[in-house]
């Protein structure tokens, strides 16, 4: 990854949206030591030795904040175009099962690399495949997550109910429970950096309900309370699933997480799409977090968030791409679009709004990932996580609202994104590991699991 330079730079001219506060039309950004030193409207002073980015034509926003991912699925993107979730989880385990560190190293570059070219600069990815003897994936990942430059939440996830015990995933890439602790509390005192500038962050994660004991997600929740990290995990994203959480546990996928000690301010949950208003005063009450996924929660046919109640509710919502496999190519920017475009599709064009979408992709997926008091806003003293868009090409410079033009339309070109003060994409184009370096490892990976041949 390249070095941030000592010298402080200087963002002028452009519309800078604070999304923790004012908007400013044509003013201006200073950053120095990674941190935001100054924002304010109008030119920025003079500072010696600065370098200087001219801002004109474009909109600084906070770098994006992806809350759920699967970074591995890049390898199998397209893998049961028609499915349900449960229909395209059974066919896919069975490929991850070839997963390996080197697999995970190369679909993280890759995952990563067009994640920053959306404007991404922190991405929570939760991997919960784990088959036995294939080298250290945790430590693939973190590796290639540093080389791209962007910061990782890495979820550690965990499965240890196989088909043999009602769960969907094959035995043979399930963990035991006491391994899975293990494991997790190894790979967090190993790669979790609490400081404030941290580019690598560790959650407790176990998979889901339905292949997961409750033994196993009771342990993790103990073990992430008594390690001072936070918790995630996928719930209530599909009608089978409450069904078979009423059929198997007597109650709602909401009820069963909070018996387990799973609703909390230190937990934020991915999909929570099948929500009574019962549950939605749940979690909001706990102050858990919910993941929104609008991608892949129709590309799956799941169903729509109800992001607008939930809101509402005052509960901190992030926006996440999740699994390329079930969101094929997916921009992060794209996805606030998507999580617009649901909205209102569920209640009308009041339901959304452009400035709300944008602080779901930022400020929101800050606090569900703990992070609040360091990301998501332009605010003096927090990290220099910025976006810088191109809002003044063809057709974009009719728009008179650059927060309009960001979120309505396709994705405006990223002028630069800095990780820290780091610039990790300059004019499109990453300034970090060389693009066609992280398409060709995407392809090393896609061969490796499916056994295809490159098609490139």
């Amino acid at each position: 990854m390249i070095a941030r330079s000592d010298a402080p730079l200087v963002i002028d001219g452009a519309h800078v949206a604070t999304v923790s506060g004012p908007e400013y039309p044509s003013g201006h950004i200073v950053v120095a030591d990674g941190r935001v030193a100054a924002v304010g409207p109008g030119p920025a002073p003079d500072i010696a030795g600065a370098a200087r980015v001219d801002g004109a034509g474009c909109l600084a926003t906070p770098g994006l904040v992806n809350t759920h991912h699967h970074l591995y699925q890049w390898a199998t993107q397209g893998l049961v175009p028609d499915g349900t979730l449960f229909e395209w989880l059974v066919a896919s385990y069975p490929v991850w099962a070839r997963l390996d560190a080197e697999a995970v190293a190369d679909t993280t570059t890759a995952g990563l690399a067009w994640l920053a070219l959306s404007g991404c600069s922190t991405a929570s990815d939760h991997h919960y495949v784990f088959p036995r003897g294939r080298g250290d994936i945790v430590a693939a990942e973190v590796a290639a997550a540093r080389a791209v430059g962007v910061r990782l939440d890495l979820a550690r996830g965990s499965m240890d109910r196989g088909v043999s015990r009602g769960g969907l995933p094959p035995d043979a890439i399930v963990e035991e429970r006491d391994a899975a602790l293990e494991a997790t509390a190894a790979a967090i005192e190993e790669h979790h950096d609490r400081g404030f500038d941290s580019m690598t962050r560790l959650a407790v994660a176990p998979c889901s309900p339905f292949s997961v004991s409750r033994e196993l997600m009771t342990g993790a929740a103990t073990l992430a309370r008594a390690l001072g990290v936070r918790m995630h995990t996928h719930l209530a994203e599909t009608v089978e699933e409450e069904e078979r959480c009423q059929a198997e546990f007597g109650c709602t996928p909401v009820e069963y997480a909070e018996k387990l000690g799973w609703l909390g301010p230190d937990v934020w949950l991915a999909h929570a799409v099948h929500l009574s208003d019962s549950a939605i005063a749940r979690i909001a009450a706990t102050g858990t977090g919910v993941a929104h996924c609008p991608t892949s929660n129709a590309r799956l046919g799941a169903g729509i968030a109800r992001v607008s109640e939930l809101l509402a509710a005052g509960v901190s919502v992030g926006l996440g791409v999740d699994g390329p496999a079930s969101s094929e190519l997916t921009s992060l920017v794209g996805e606030a679009r998507q999580a617009l475009l649901m909205a209102r599709a569920r209640r009308g064009p009041a339901a959304l709004s452009a400035r709300q979408a944008l602080e779901i992709a930022t400020l929101g997926g800050a606090r569900c990932l703990g992070r609040q008091a360091e990301l998501g806003s332009l605010e003096v003293g927090k990290l220099a996580d910025i976006a810088l868009w191109r809002v003044d090409g063809f057709g974009r410079d009719v728009l008179p609202d650059p927060v309009v033009a960001l979120v309505f339309g396709p994705p405006p070109p990223l002028e630069r994104l800095l990780v820290g003060g780091r610039t990790v994409v300059e004019r499109g184009e990453l300034r970090t590991v060389a693009a066609d370096a992280a398409a060709a490892a995407g392809r090393r990976a896609h061969r490796a699991l499916t056994g295809e041949a490159d098609r490139r």
